[in-house]
């Protein structure tokens, strides 16, 4: 048991009512403010929310004597990211209603939406609700959406395997119903001795928690950047089981040298449903009774790995679930993006990846999207690349979907940097943000092409991610080139991660502005160029001629 120090939001968790708190008094009392009260603002993130302010604006209402312009971001739990027709329209038309009417796909295939203001919480949620959508612990010191490889292409037994994913979501999902009353029912359901929870208790976990589901060959989900990684075993199209990893987590504090990326470990292989869900249970039983709950920035399961050690993790792992692991079985990673263009798979359907930069939709997008919902004639699957996969057309309906694609300009010709970069939301509404991400890497990116160009590398599929912080929402830990914000308009140059997502980026160049961007890669392109070896992809020649100590 951990004997830190604890936090003070180990204390608001404990003395929340099952994640109740103040929150709605906060909602329907506080007219004075667009934000609930401090407490209530941990509690929220449970219920699938964040509070933000516009901070392009601060300073304007500062000078005004105003308060911040406080709204909510509402991020929906979409277990392996697939929804219907249904579910689409009724995320569009609540997009219209409620916020700033903008969709934006996340790094863990699902959507959220921004601008709701703090009266519209109950509406929007309700509106999701009637959709059978909800936003439970899709934040918050909880397991989170549960994300799995995205295309079916990839295997004949994908939809087996990606139905994991909702079946880890409902087994961890917390027992409180205390989102129902506040957000869509307004009044007590059950009594409270039904919500006991034996996983969650009244602690929840330190911190957030991650799991995602990788189908060799593709590792699209950058699965060892999880705090729980599962990579499915297959062998002649029979799924065998899954190799377990732990200990995967990306974000680091700026100048805190106790903070560290990490890939996860695999530790093992379980053969059997039964034991992949007493695995991830007990997984999170050791990070809730073993991690650190005094400081936040050293709460992930990677600190409570490292120190247990690997072996030790295992040991009560195994002492928990009542079995021990099996040896860890082979498997290769020999992609990551997404696929792209028409592809019909097994059953005879077609898929088509629609690109969406960074995860913002936008409003051609959106007009496409919305009229090829209302012909329900495929379902829409989110990618962890951010992108939007549309799925399970027939040969017949495929022309429309052509149709609709030309009737809205939906751009075909895109470069593969464009198609491989990821960016976080950054500024102007994440508090954390040092510099901008979102807004600002499609910008870099056409500055960067004609250096590819210049270099014939433009067929090179390099990936390129961009955060505004170091927390690595965007994932730039585990890119080719990855950009890390310092500060306003600087960022760490990261260079030397391998293709797959098996191996971290490290800090090339610090604190470097554009110009100074552009003037290390383009010497970095033309070095690559000249005397990369055969078949040696970006990363693993940056690797070597910058990192390697041989």
């Amino acid at each position: 048991m951990s004997i830190e120090k604890q936090s003070p939001i180990e204390g608001i968790k404990i003395k929340s009512d099952g994640l109740r708190g103040t929150l709605k008094e906060s909602i329907e009392l506080d007219n004075h403010t667009g934000n609930v009260r401090a407490d209530d603002e941990a509690l929220v993130k449970f219920h699938g929310m964040y509070v933000q302010d516009d901070r392009d604006r601060r300073e304007e209402r500062a000078e005004k004597k105003l308060d911040k312009l406080y709204s909510f971001m509402i991020r929906l739990r979409i277990p392996g990211g697939i929804i219907d027709a249904d579910k689409w329209l009724a995320i569009h038309e609540t997009s219209e209603q409620y916020g700033t009417g903008v969709l934006k796909i996340t790094t863990r295939q699902t959507i959220q939406l921004h601008g709701i203001l703090k009266h519209q919480l109950r509406p929007t949620l309700q509106s999701f609700d009637q959709a059978k959508l909800d936003s439970i612990a899709a934040c918050g010191d909880v397991n989170r959406n549960v994300i799995a490889s995205s295309h079916p292409l990839v295997s004949p037994i994908h939809a087996q395997i990606h139905t994991y994913a909702d079946k880890l979501s409902k087994h961890l999902l917390p027992k409180t119903q205390a989102y129902y009353e506040i957000f869509v029912d307004n009044e007590k359901i059950y009594e409270r001795e039904t919500e006991k929870d034996d996983l969650y208790e009244d602690r929840y976990l330190p911190r957030k928690f991650k799991i995602a589901i990788a189908i060799p060959p593709t590792n699209d989900v950058d699965v060892f950047a999880n705090d729980l990684g599962l990579i499915a075993i297959i062998e002649n199209n029979e799924l065998k089981g899954f190799n377990i990893a732990v200990g995967g987590g990306l974000s680091t504090t700026h100048g805190n040298p106790n903070t560290y990326s990490r890939l996860a470990t695999e530790i093992g292989f379980v053969d059997s449903e039964e034991k992949v869900l007493k695995v991830a249970y007990e997984v999170l039983t050791i990070q809730r009774d073993f991690g650190n709950r005094g400081d936040r920035k050293l709460a992930r399961l990677k600190y409570t790995v490292d120190k247990l050690t690997v072996d030790g993790f295992k040991s009560e792992l195994e002492k928990r679930v009542g079995f021990k692991l099996e040896p860890s079985q082979p498997y290769q990673f020999t992609e990551r993006s997404d696929i792209y263009d028409w592809r019909q798979v097994n059953n005879g359907t077609w898929y088509y990846t629609l690109f969406v930069e960074n995860g913002v939709v936008q409003p051609n997008q959106k007009a496409f999207l919305h009229e090829l919902a209302l012909l329900n004639i495929n379902n829409f699957i989110f990618t962890a690349n951010q992108n939007l996969l549309l799925g399970e057309i027939s040969t017949e309906n495929k022309a429309k979907v052509e149709q609709l694609l030309e009737k809205y300009f939906i751009h075909k010709d895109i470069s593969e940097l464009r198609k491989n970069s990821m960016a976080c939301v950054a500024l102007p509404t994440c508090p954390l943000a040092l510099a901008e991400a979102q807004r600002y890497l499609p910008e870099l990116v056409t500055k960067i092409e004609p250096l590819l160009e210049k270099h014939q590398l433009q067929n090179d599929d390099i990936s390129i991610r961009m955060t505004g912080c170091p927390n690595g929402c965007g994932r730039s830990y585990v890119s080719e080139i990855g950009f890390v914000g310092t500060s306003a308009g600087h960022y760490n140059l990261m260079l030397g991660g391998d293709r797959y997502g098996v191996r971290l980026n490290k800090i090339y160049k610090e604190k470097v502005n554009e110009t100074e961007i552009l003037n290390e890669l383009d010497q970095v392109f033309e070095s690559y160029t000249k005397e990369k070896i055969d078949n040696e992809t970006f990363g693993d020649f940056t690797y070597r001629k910058y990192f390697s100590v041989n």
